[in-house]
């Protein structure tokens, strides 16, 4: 089962994973705080976490799940008061300001990655190479926090987007759901259905990102 782990090459991708990982998750839970404050809740900004410090924001099981996975892990969620918001589908707006991010971060990384390749004649292979990596990841792991946070299990992003366009009746009982989260959650993961779920989502838009930017990132995620 272990024959193929190469355990130095592990530690490599951990090592350049780290930096997108905690860029990823911070600016994912900075976003949902922000959105927030905008819409007129400080819960978040009161708390200290309206900071691009991801000390502030790392999780550290969600940093273990990363490690076991290599694909996604979490933060510790940014506290908003729901009740505060000054908007009918504020709930919606604060959820999908996470992923978002997220998305936007993936593209600019793709951006990133094709200037990098631009590059490799001019600089040392010791110097690009390693950012090159840390680029590609940047791009697998946040288009992976973006779709995995869009999944419809509560207390996720994509259930309180629903939630928030749900008659009374149906969001209290979609709610109520949020208890079988970690259970749901961790059949997903080690039954590798969420790897199935999330992979070809992450190709196909690496795929469209590619032909936007006139450069083939697909042949570079695995």
């Amino acid at each position: 089962m272990f024959a193929d782990f190469n355990f130095n090459e592990f530690m490599v991708k951990l090592a350049l994973s780290i930096v997108p990982f905690m860029f990823a998750v911070t600016i994912h839970e900075v976003m949902h705080g922000y959105a927030a404050y905008k819409l007129g809740d400080n819960t978040a900004k009161n708390a200290g976490r309206l900071t691009l410090n991801p000390i502030a924001h790392i999780d550290p099981v969600g940093l273990l799940v990363l490690v076991l996975t290599r694909m996604i892990g979490w933060a510790k969620p940014v506290p908003v008061n729901y009740n505060n918001l000054r908007h009918k589908y504020g709930v919606a707006i604060v959820s999908v300001a996470g992923p978002l991010a997220n998305f936007v971060t993936a593209f600019l990384s793709a951006v990133i990655l094709k200037l990098l390749t631009m590059t490799f004649y001019y600089i040392p292979s010791a110097i690009v190479e390693p950012l090159f990596l840390m680029t590609l990841y940047s791009i697998t792991i946040n288009l992976a926090l973006c779709i995995f946070n869009l999944l419809p299990i509560m207390p996720m992003d994509g259930a309180r987007i629903i939630w928030n366009f749900l008659p009374r009746e149906q969001a209290i009982k979609y709610e109520e759901t949020e208890k079988y989260y970690f259970i749901i959650i961790l059949i997903l993961i080690f039954t590798s259905v969420l790897h199935y779920i999330i992979s070809p989502i992450i190709s196909f838009v690496a795929g469209v990102f590619g032909m936007i930017l006139n450069f083939d990132i697909s042949g570079y995620i695995r």
